[in-house]
C-alpha cells in the first residue's frame, strides 16, 4: 500500500513538472514570435543593402542559435515524464537522471544528466531579458500604397479639380439686366434698314459692328429698356425716348412701310439710329429755295476730331458736311464721341450723365466693372 502511494505521488510530481515545462515552452515560443515580428518590422524599414550586410554577418550565428533553441524545445534538459524501474527503486524527486516514457509497450530511455533549470529561474531570466515594446504589425505592402489606392486617389483629385473648375466657369457673376438681351435682338432688326445711315455722308456709327451698343446703352440710361416709357414732363416716349413729332420727322426719311409708332421698340430704335448718325456725321437737307442746306455734325469741327482721333484734320466737300480725316477707332475717342452725342440727344443732360453713358459704352463687355455696377443702381424706373 505504501509503495502504491509513493508511485502515485511520483506520478503527480511528474505531471506537475510536465505542465510547468509546457507553460515555459509556450512563454518561450511567444517571446520568439514577438522578436521575429519586430525583426521583420525593422527589416522592412531599413535599407535593403543594410539588411543584406547584417544577414551575411549574423546569418550563421543566428542559425546556430535557432538550432540550439529547437534542440532544447525538442529535448528539454532535466525533465522526466516517466521513471524506469531502476529510477523508481533508487531515487525520489531529486533523482539526477530522469526517464522519458517510450511507446506504450516499449522501454523508456534516459536523457543525459544535467542540472535542471527550475521554472522560477527560467521565469526570472525571461523577466531580466525583457521584451521590447511591441508595435502593430505592418507588412511591407502597408508602407507603399497599392496601385489601386493610387488610382482611386488620383481619380478623386482629378474629379475635385474638374468640379472646382466647372464651378468657377459656370459661376454666375455680374451681368447686364436681362432686358439688354431683348433690346440687342431688336437692334439687329432695326439696323437692317439701310436708311438709318446719315445722308449724304453715310456715317453709320449707331449700327456699326463694334459700336451698336450705343443704342442699348442710351435706352438703358433713358427708359431702363422700357418700350412703353413716357415722360410726362418732356413728352418723350418710347424705348429711345423722343418727342413724337420729332420722331415722326426723322421716320419720314426712313421710308417705313407702316405708320411710325413711338411705342414700337423697332421703330424707336430706327429713329434713334438715324438721329445719332446725323448728330455725328451731319446731314444735307433741301432748303425751301431748292438748294441743299448742309447741317454740320460733331465730326465737322477740328477740335472734336482732335479729341476723337488725335488729329484735327477735316475732309471737306461741297454739299457735304465735313468729317474727320481719320476714323474714330480708339476706345477713348469713341467714349468721348458717345458722351457728346448723348448731350445732344438728351437736351439738358449734364456732364455726369454723359460720362456715365461713356463708361457703360466702353465696358459693354465688362458688366462687372465697379463703375458700371454703381451706375446701374441709379437707373430710372419705368414711368419716372
Amino acid at each position: 500500500m505504501i509503495t502504491t502511494n509513493e508511485q502515485f505521488e511520483n506520478f503527480i510530481d511528474d505531471s506537475d513538472e510536465w505542465f510547468a515545462d509546457i507553460e515555459l515552452k509556450v512563454r518561450d515560443l511567444g517571446q520568439e514570435i514577438s522578436e521575429w515580428r519586430e525583426s521583420r518590422i525593422r527589416e522592412s524599414a531599413e535599407p535593403a543593402w543594410r539588411r543584406e550586410r547584417e544577414r551575411d554577418v549574423t546569418g550563421s550565428g543566428h542559425l546556430r542559435e535557432r538550432e540550439r533553441k529547437l534542440a532544447e524545445t525538442e529535448y528539454p534538459r532535466g525533465r522526466n515524464y516517466g521513471r524506469t524501474s531502476a529510477g523508481r527503486a533508487s531515487a525520489g524527486r531529486a533523482s539526477a537522471g530522469r526517464a522519458r516514457p517510450g511507446p506504450a509497450a516499449g522501454p523508456a530511455w534516459l536523457i543525459p544528466e544535467h542540472e535542471p533549470l527550475r521554472p522560477d529561474d527560467r521565469t526570472h531570466a525571461l523577466i531580466d531579458r525583457g521584451r521590447r515594446t511591441s508595435r502593430p504589425h505592418r507588412s511591407r505592402r502597408s508602407h507603399r500604397p497599392r496601385r489601386g489606392h493610387k488610382i482611386v486617389i488620383g481619380s478623386a483629385a482629378g474629379l475635385v479639380v474638374l468640379v472646382i473648375g466647372a464651378m468657377i466657369v459656370l459661376r454666375k457673376g455680374p451681368s447686364w439686366p436681362p432686358s439688354v438681351a431683348t433690346v440687342q435682338t431688336e437692334i439687329t432688326t432695326a439696323c437692317q434698314n439701310p436708311n438709318v445711315a446719315a445722308e449724304p455722308s453715310q456715317v453709320n456709327f449707331a449700327c456699326g459692328k463694334d459700336t451698336s451698343q450705343i443704342l442699348w446703352v442710351f435706352a438703358l440710361m433713358t427708359s431702363n429698356n422700357n418700350p412703353g416709357y413716357a415722360d410726362a414732363k418732356t413728352g418723350r416716349k418710347g424705348l429711345e425716348p423722343i418727342a413724337p413729332a420729332q420722331g415722326g420727322q426723322i421716320a419720314w426719311s426712313l421710308n417705313l412701310h407702316h405708320p411710325y409708332d413711338p411705342l414700337n421698340p423697332v421703330d424707336s430704335l430706327e429713329v434713334a439710329a438715324r438721329a445719332i448718325n446725323n448728330i455725328i456725321g451731319g446731314a444735307t437737307l433741301t432748303g425751301a429755295n431748292g438748294k441743299p442746306a448742309v447741317q454740320p455734325g460733331l465730326e465737322s469741327k477740328p477740335d472734336n476730331c482732335a479729341r476723337y482721333t488725335g488729329s484735327s484734320a477735316i475732309i471737306s466737300r461741297a454739299g457735304f458736311p465735313g468729317l474727320c480725316a481719320s476714323p474714330v477707332t480708339s476706345q477713348q475717342g469713341q467714349g468721348a464721341l458717345v458722351a457728346d452725342v448723348y448731350q445732344q440727344w438728351m437736351p439738358g443732360a449734364g456732364s455726369v450723365a454723359a460720362q456715365n453713358v461713356s463708361v457703360l459704352f466702353e465696358n459693354a463687355g465688362n458688366p462687372g466693372d465697379p463703375q458700371v455696377q454703381a451706375i446701374l443702381k441709379t437707373l430710372p424706373k419705368s414711368g419716372e
